[in-house]
């Protein structure tokens, strides 16, 4: 295997993956690579029914090795919430600041020792062959009242780890590539990757 397609149109998903494959000298494609590729309806309700609905719609376009992921935010006291919403919780076309806002607004008065959260993402490998392997990963963390940071993407900036007394955007990108989510998620599919490279 030369080359695998991750089945994402966000660069900064895209740009995490391709460090992590060049330790293989796997040629990393995104969708942001190929036009008129239509938007899949992801309609799961979990992450891992969602990587897998797009990594088999990809698989199936283009006949290749597809690996596709569903991340987000489960924060403890909305009761896992954004959850499979993450990337749209503040509405349709709206971006990260306004979901952060979002988010940041609903725990507003909560207590430090109630603000438990993780990220969570779930990897979906299919082959060409339609073989199909779907992995979790998690980073744990908690959330702050306001962002710190300017690394990383998404809610990384209202994230924090507590071992490390930083956010997720407060840490360089080789540091986050080793305790994300992602990352989490990776090393439970490098296994899998192996036998097929």
């Amino acid at each position: 295997m030369k080359e695998v397609i991750i089945a994402t149109k966000n660069a900064g998903k895209a740009k995490e993956f391709e460090h992590i494959f060049s330790q293989y000298h796997i040629t990393v494609k995104s969708l942001l690579d190929f036009e008129e590729i239509e938007d899949i309806v992801e309609d799961g309700e979990t992450f891992e029914e969602n990587a897998l609905i797009k990594a088999r719609a990809i698989a199936k376009q283009f006949n290749q090795v597809v690996i596709a992921d569903d991340s987000g935010l489960e924060v403890d006291a909305l009761h896992g919430r954004p959850g499979v919403y993450s990337a749209r919780y503040a509405g349709e076309g709206r971006d990260d600041q306004a979901n952060i806002k979002k988010v940041l607004s609903e725990l507003e008065g909560i207590p430090t020792e109630q603000r438990g959260a993780r990220f969570v993402c779930a990897l979906a490998l299919v082959t060409p062959e339609g073989e199909e392997s779907v992995v979790r990963g998690t980073c744990e963390g908690q959330i702050l009242t306001e962002c710190l940071g300017s690394e990383g993407f998404g809610y990384d900036p209202i994230f924090y780890l507590p071992e490390l007394e930083k956010t997720m955007a407060q840490i360089p990108k080789h540091q986050k590539n080793v305790l994300s989510h992602r990352a989490d998620a990776f090393a439970k599919l490098q296994t899998i990757l192996m036998n097929l490279v």
